[in-house]
């Protein structure tokens, strides 16, 4: 029968006869985590690097598709396909309304609001109310500038509502499609380039604009100095929301593609605003000619009309 003796590790007698030789050596524990080894130590995430992560959202839920569309597994010709760019509830649409009116320094837009369910509901009503909002503030400006002059007769301009229909949802779609296709692109190109899908783009453009409404209505004051000071403002705080919301994902493209693409962003929105304040509210009055009536006893009446 074997002994005591013989049931010993013979890993053990090793262990005790090292440490009794060389009380310095070290010795691992099964329970406690080795050394990493070095191939593993350079996978390590850099300092640092863990921010930038949590700031651009790239986890897994950065591979959505053109409309976000991993979750929208019904066909695109459905009914159901398209209710699933609308399925937000009023406290989220206010919530992304809020945050684009009060941006947080260093915080992503998408990130903080739009990822978890982006939407087409909050852009379009914002873009339709303001279509409106600039179309009928626009008229009444221009009612109350001439307001009291012998020689104006108030006529209502229903064209503007076509030109800022026509302005604002071309902006609202097509910039936001051709900044997804250049970081499409770029993304093939460099690493670490974050790909937002077309349907947070147009999210970030749409309550982006939000800001402009309540700008529009202030536009009626008949001082285009104040007209000016407003526009710059709510452009500073709608320009924030893309700056921080696209910047981070360009950073790490060659410095002057960065610049050179939210430069173009800016600019873009710039023109926008001013030439929604140019168009609708500061457009220069053009004298007509009035024509000239011939009196019928002889003499020439010249009528003025502006």
């Amino acid at each position: 029968m074997a002994t005591a003796d013989d049931l010993k590790f013979q890993e053990f007698d090793d262990a005790a006869n090292l440490l009794a030789a060389n009380p310095d050596a070290t010795t691992i524990s099964i329970d406690e985590p080795g050394e990493i080894p070095k191939n593993q130590q350079s996978r390590l995430p850099e300092p640092g690097r863990e921010e930038d992560d949590e700031l651009l959202g790239t986890d897994d839920s950065d591979k959505t598709e053109l409309l976000a569309g991993q979750k929208k597994s019904a066909p695109f010709w459905t009914f159901e396909y398209y209710q699933t760019f609308f399925d937000v509830d009023t406290y989220q649409v206010l919530d992304r309304i809020k945050g684009s009116v009060f941006p947080v320094p260093g915080k992503n837009f998408v990130r903080l609001y739009i990822r978890s369910n982006p939407d087409l509901y909050g852009p379009f009503w914002i873009c339709a109310t303001l279509v409106f909002t600039i179309a009928v503030s626009g008229n009444l400006s221009n009612f109350f500038i001439h307001l009291g002059k012998p020689t104006y007769h108030y006529v209502p301009e229903f064209r503007k509502v076509s030109i800022a229909a026509t302005t604002i949802y071309a902006y609202a779609w097509l910039v936001p499609l051709a900044l997804w296709g250049f970081l499409m692109w770029r993304n093939t190109k460099v690493m670490n380039i974050v790909s937002y899908s077309f349907l947070e783009i147009v999210c970030v453009y749409g309550y982006s604009l939000f800001i402009y409404i309540p700008t529009a209505i202030l536009w009626i004051i008949p001082q285009k100095v104040v007209r000016w000071v407003l526009m710059v403002f709510s452009l500073c705080l709608s320009g924030s929301v893309l700056v921080m919301t696209f910047w981070p994902a360009v950073r790490d493209d060659n410095r002057r593609i960065a610049v050179a693409t939210v430069a173009t962003i800016l600019l873009l929105h710039a023109l926008l605003a001013v030439g929604c304040l140019a168009y609708f509210f500061d457009a220069p009055e053009l004298e007509i000619p009035a024509p000239i009536i011939p009196a019928h006893n002889g003499t020439t009446v010249i009528t003025k009309s502006h």
